[in-house]
């Protein structure tokens, strides 16, 4: 038998996964003795909080905790998550109609096209931008239909420029405010006029926002903040980023209760829940006290300003971001992005994020991510200026 002709197109056609490449060169870099500086997956640094690592320790002794769980959600996790919106956001959600637990935003994202895309169908996705959206519409059957982000518009999709015969056909927009990778964020007046943009084309709008606690300026809105969005569209949250969380895989959807509803008919089929010790957790990370999300801004803050500081001294022209701890920045000279990622990992032992990586429209830039602290993102800026590029 040939193995090889056993896979499926779906996977046959896919390129590696982004950071799963980025892991496997810097192990073979590594192999040779040299200091790495790992600046590639956006992966904290910092452990989850104390209170929320003591509540997990108790609750997963618990034995109530170990039969499956409910595939929705615990309600009381539904309800802490519809707590925290009102208190952060303003927006009123049903916990029990409107809120939908997610083993991690990721899967939730991945799993959303299957409830609405079939053959044939297109998505709206945002380039450059995390993976997860296009390949998801991909793994439904359908197709992703790119809206270019520039710089000079604000890192924003030019809602005019999408032609009318491509939105009538497209049943999804996907979009991602703070945004990975470019840190830009978007306002209130931006989210109402894709609101006005999905009504006219009958379109669902899921809009990705892990990064809404990491600012850096005034607190970005939620999608759901703009009158109208729940009429229209979902927001996928985590509290991996937020609360230090990123191993613990527990996140949550909310909005229109009969998009949210159809959603759930795939999680349904797909999985059996998230653990009910880790969703006890996460009660106490949307209930508890919020100081570690105060301490986690001024940090990040601190290392964003020596990292674009050390970026400018190098002769990179970097712009500190507005929120979420990533500075995207162009290569010099227009350099390709997987050429000077590979010569950062190879002269100087720093891992960044090529940006052709999070689409076509990200070439010519590269992602680094604050997860290391201050003095070796010194440290970085300085190996940096000795590369001659």
């Amino acid at each position: 038998m040939k193995f090889e002709d056993k896979i499926a197109e779906r996977i046959r056609t896919l390129p590696p996964y982004l950071f799963a490449e980025l892991d496997r060169k810097r192990d073979e870099v590594a192999a040779r003795g040299v200091d790495i500086i790992d600046l590639g997956v956006g992966d904290p640094d910092l452990p989850t909080p104390e209170h929320i690592v003591r509540v997990m320790q108790q609750e997963v002794a618990d034995s109530g905790n170990h039969r499956y769980p409910s595939y929705v959600g615990l309600l009381e996790f539904r309800k802490a998550a519809a707590q925290w919106y009102g208190k952060r956001f303003g927006v009123e959600l049903d916990p029990a109609r409107e809120v939908i637990t997610l083993i991690g935003a990721k899967e939730g994202i991945a799993h959303f096209p299957l409830a609405f895309i079939e053959q044939g169908d297109t998505a709206l996705v945002p380039s450059p931008a995390y993976p997860v959206y296009a390949i998801g519409t991909k793994f439904a059957a359908g197709e992703p239909v790119v809206m270019p982000l520039e710089r000079k518009n604000g890192f924003l999709p030019v809602l005019e420029a999408i032609p009318a015969e491509v939105a009538r056909k497209a049943k999804i927009m996907f979009l991602n405010y703070p945004n990975n990778p470019t840190g830009a964020v978007a306002d209130r007046g931006f989210f109402e006029k894709v609101i006005e943009f999905a009504r006219s084309f009958d379109i669902i709008v899921a809009h990705d926002a892990p990064y809404t606690e990491m600012y850096f300026g005034d607190p970005p809105p939620s999608f759901l903040e703009a009158p109208g969005a729940g009429e229209v569209g979902i927001e996928f949250h985590s509290l991996s980023k937020t609360y230090n969380m990123t191993g613990w895989r527990v996140g949550f959807a909310v909005g229109n209760a009969d998009i949210i509803a159809t959603f759930g008919k795939v999680k349904t089929n797909i999985d059996s829940g998230l653990f009910d010790a880790i969703q006890r957790a996460g009660i106490e990370a949307l209930t508890g006290d919020q100081f570690c999300t105060d301490d986690m801004r001024a940090m990040y803050r601190e290392r964003r300003d020596a990292l674009v500081d050390g970026l400018r001294g190098a002769g990179i022209d970097a712009e500190p971001p507005q929120a979420t701890f990533y500075v995207f920045a162009p290569t010099p000279g227009g350099m390709p992005s997987a050429e000077f990622c590979s010569r950062l990992l190879e002269e100087a032992g720093v891992v960044t994020t090529p940006g052709v990586g999070f689409g076509p429209e990200g070439e010519g830039y590269f992602r680094v991510a604050l997860t290391v602290d201050v003095e070796r993102l010194k440290e970085v800026a300085d190996r940096i200026a000795k590369i001659k590029f």
